[in-house]
């Protein structure tokens, strides 16, 4: 599960990096998503 959750992290860092360089104004947005969705991977692959 840990290497499923690496990779869906990428991918999240890649797009997230990609909507700041374009729209600067969604950086706390992009963010905020990033750190609750990191956060519900590590749970779940720690108690899942």
């Amino acid at each position: 599960m840990v290497a499923i959750s690496l990779t869906i992290s990428a991918f999240l860092a890649i797009i997230f990096g990609i909507l700041v360089l374009a729209f600067p104004g969604v950086l706390r947005w992009a963010v905020g998503l990033y750190l609750i969705l990191i956060g519900i991977l590590q749970l779940t692959a720690q108690y899942g």
